[in-house]
C-alpha cells in the first residue's frame, strides 16, 4: 500500500478511506457483519476510516469502535459533528455549546481517547467560523483531536476558515471532504486548488455519485430496489446523470474495465485528492472495489472522459451536497413585492 501524506499534518494515509456510513441501522445493522468488513479492509492495507455522530444516530461509530479494539493505534480514525443527534434544537451545529458535547460522546462511543481528524460536517450560516475553529483549537489543546477538517464546504468559506485562523491565532483546518466523481467535478474549479493552496488534504466522497457510476442505473430501465433510491430518488433518477452513464458504460468497456474501476480511478487520478472514501455495505461490495485499487487510467481514457463530461462541471444533481442558504430561501433571492413594483 502506497500511503500519502494527509495534507500537511504529517499523518499518512492510505489512498482508500473506508467510509462508515454505511454501517448501522441505516443500512447494515448485522454488527458482526459490519465489523467483518472494517477488519477486511484494514488487512488488506488501509488505515483510514472515516464515520460521523449522526450515521446511523451514532451506531456506526459504536460499530468502529468495536471493530478497532486491539487495532486503534495503527488506523487514522476520523469523525464528523454537526448533524441532529435528537430533537432538541442545541444538540446540532457548529457552536461550541455543541462542539463540547458531541466530541465526548463520540470518543465514548469510538472508545478512544483521542479522534485523529475531528470534522466540521457542513457549513453552519448561523454559526461564526471563529465559534467553531475556537472550540475545535481548546480539542486539540486538550488532547481530545489531533487535527481538525471541514466537509463539503465551498471554495470561499474554505478560504475564509483559514483566514480566520490565522488571524486569530486558531487551529485551521488541515482537510476538506468534498463530493467527488465523473458526474460531480464542480470542485475541479476553486475547491481542490483551494486545498493545495492551504496545504489541506482532501479525502472525497461518493466516488460512485451514490451508485450510479457501478452500471446499475440504467436509462430506461426501472430503478432497481436500493436504499439509493429510498433515500435519494430524483438524484438516481436523473435524466442528464443517467445520460452521461450511457456514454460512459462503453468507455469501459472498450478499456477493459468495469464502470465501477473506472470511476474509482478517476477520482484517484487528480493530483489534488488524498484519499477516496469507500462506503461499502457488504463484504461483496468491498471485494469488489479492493479489486481495483491498484489500476490506472491512461490519458486517452481520461481525455474522453473528459470530452463526457467536461472538467469542472457537475452532470447532474446531488441531493446530498451542501446549498447555502441563498440557494434554498427564495426570500434572500427575490426583494420584496413593494420594491419590485418601484424598481
Amino acid at each position: 500500500m502506497e500511503y500519502r501524506s494527509l495534507g500537511r499534518t504529517g499523518i499518512k494515509v492510505s489512498p482508500y478511506c473506508l467510509g462508515a456510513m454505511m454501517f448501522g441501522g441505516i443500512a447494515n445493522s448485522d454488527h458482526d457483519d459490519c465489523i467483518r468488513v472494517i477488519h477486511k479492509a484494514l488487512d488488506f492495507g488501509i488505515n483510514f476510516i472515516d464515520t460521523a455522530d449522526r450515521y446511523s444516530a451514532g451506531e456506526s461509530e459504536e460499530i468502529v469502535g468495536k471493530a478497532l479494539k486491539g487495532r486503534r493505534d495503527k488506523i487514522v480514525l476520523a469523525t464528523k459533528v454537526h448533524g441532529p443527534m435528537g430533537d432538541d434544537p442545541n444538540q446540532q451545529g457548529a457552536s461550541r455549546r455543541w462542539i463540547m458535547q458531541a466530541v465526548d460522546n463520540s470518543l465514548r462511543r469510538l472508545q478512544t481517547d483521542a479522534i485523529d481528524l475531528y470534522q466540521i460536517h457542513r457549513p453552519a450560516p448561523d454559526t461564526d467560523i471563529e465559534e467553531t475553529l475556537s472550540a475545535f483549537t481548546d480539542l486539540v489543546c486538550a488532547g481530545k483531536v489531533r487535527a481538525i477538517g471541514s466537509s463539503t464546504f465551498p471554495a470561499s468559506e474554505i478560504v475564509e476558515a483559514q483566514w480566520v485562523a490565522e488571524r486569530r491565532g486558531l487551529a485551521r483546518f488541515r482537510t476538506e471532504q468534498p463530493p467527488y466523481s465523473i458526474l460531480d467535478r464542480g470542485i475541479e474549479r476553486e475547491v481542490l486548488p483551494a486545498c493545495e493552496r492551504y496545504g489541506m488534504g482532501a479525502m472525497v466522497w461518493s466516488p460512485l455519485s451514490k451508485g450510479l457510476l457501478t452500471g446499475r442505473y440504467r436509462k430506461g430501465q426501472p430503478l432497481p430496489d436500493s436504499l439509493r433510491v429510498k433515500y435519494l430518488p430524483r438524484q438516481m433518477s436523473d435524466a442528464r446523470s443517467l445520460e452521461a452513464v450511457e456514454q460512459l458504460i462503453p468507455l469501459a468497456e472498450e478499456a477493459g474495465l468495469s464502470l465501477t474501476h473506472m470511476a474509482m480511478a478517476f477520482v484517484m487520478a487528480h493530483p489534488g485528492v488524498t484519499s477516496a472514501i469507500l462506503g461499502p455495505r457488504t463484504m461483496a461490495h468491498l471485494d469488489d472495489l479492493l479489486a481495483g485499487a491498484e489500476l490506472r487510467l491512461s490519458d486517452e481514457v481520461l481525455d474522453r472522459v473528459d470530452q463526457i463530461v467536461p472538467p469542472g462541471t457537475d452532470v447532474g444533481l446531488n441531493e446530498a451536497a451542501y446549498n447555502p442558504p441563498a440557494i434554498l430561501k427564495a426570500d434572500l433571492r427575490r426583494r420584496p413585492n413593494a420594491e419590485r413594483a418601484a424598481a
